[in-house]
């Protein structure tokens, strides 16, 4: 009888977490960035100076490692999310923050979790175990306050309503369709070209880059350039490369933790003092996010000899391999 250890299987889970740690950290700085780029760029610029700053330092580590192209069976997915999530994705949430304020956009935006778990339970058969719904339903409510703690008097219009949900679809969508994808392909490859992808989406908005870059100060211009490495180039990776790893639905949740950190990091870099309400919602997303994210009991099953070993994980939170 062969014993396999878990060693193996506890480090994958580390890596994965602490991808997924650092696509979230730097998504939510993503939102300080953007709030100063996008006073000096349209919302299509915006998202194309972004894509083609990513697209650049993403193609350089792919010569580096010499990934390749990926391969045909995984393109469908590639196109997919590039298309929905890095293109379409980018440029209408932009659009949608300059309609409505912070506080509305980021309560419409943050149903996105929820579908990717409906989605993904409908399309990719993820489970939906207590925990994860349970955890989902805590983030929501601890968004929507921080939402609420936000919104400012007579700064939301219909228009900008309706872009904020068409962003929460298309990121939705974009992750159920980027996870297959995973299975035959790396995820530097996957996020390569699908931020190649949407940079080629958004082309059409190249005149009003040119434009909007000849005129801006130079540190917003830093701020696109930041926004293509950082909480693209390479959180996007770190996204993939976790998601690979566990479910689309247990990282939809996960994602939850970015209002906190947001209201954190303005408290920080930009002197804005959140409400009690504000901080109080903050807590209640990263509550959710663990309870989402946790796993119940189980209780050692012993065997021959002095050796135990534990049930197997949910199906929902297995992490795969090879």
């Amino acid at each position: 009888m062969n014993a396999t250890s878990p060693a193996p299987a506890r480090r994958a889970d580390l890596l994965a977490a602490g991808a997924a740690t650092v696509t979230v950290v730097l998504w939510a700085s993503a939102f300080v960035s953007i709030r100063s780029a996008g006073a000096a760029y349209s919302p299509g610029a915006l998202a194309l100076g972004r894509l083609l700053a990513g697209s650049v330092a993403l193609g350089a580590l792919c010569l580096v490692r010499r990934e390749g192209w990926p391969p045909r069976a995984a393109w469908r997915g590639i196109a997919i999310s590039g298309l929905l999530w890095f293109g379409f994705y980018m440029v209408v949430l932009n659009w949608g923050e300059q309609q409505v304020d912070a506080g509305t956009a980021a309560l419409v935006v943050n149903i996105g979790p929820i579908l990717i778990a409906l989605l993904g339970s409908r399309l990719l058969g993820d489970a939906m175990p207590p925990r994860l719904l349970a955890g989902m339903a805590v983030s929501f409510a601890g968004a929507v306050a921080v939402g609420l703690s936000m919104s400012g008097e007579g700064g939301s219009s219909v228009l900008g309503v309706v872009l904020c949900l068409l962003a929460a679809v298309g990121y939705a969508a974009g992750v159920v369709a980027q996870k297959p994808a995973l299975g035959r392909a790396s995820a530097l490859q996957v996020t390569t070209f699908g931020c190649l992808v949407g940079a080629v989406v958004c082309l059409p908005f190249a005149g009003q880059l040119a434009h909007d870059m000849a005129d801006a100060p130079a540190s917003a211009t830093l701020n696109v350039l930041y926004l293509g490495v950082f909480p693209t180039a390479l959180a996007f990776t770190t996204w993939a490369y976790a998601l690979a790893r566990t479910t689309a639905s247990h990282m939809g949740a996960t994602t939850y933790a970015v209002p906190a950190l947001v209201v954190a990091m303005s408290w920080l870099f930009l002197d804005e003092v959140p409400a009690l309400f504000t901080l109080a919602g903050g807590a209640l997303c990263l509550t959710g996010v663990a309870v989402s994210r946790s796993r119940p009991r189980s209780k050692a099953v012993r065997v021959a000899g002095n050796r135990t070993t534990s049930p197997h994980p949910p199906a929902d939170d297995h992490v795969t391999r090879g």
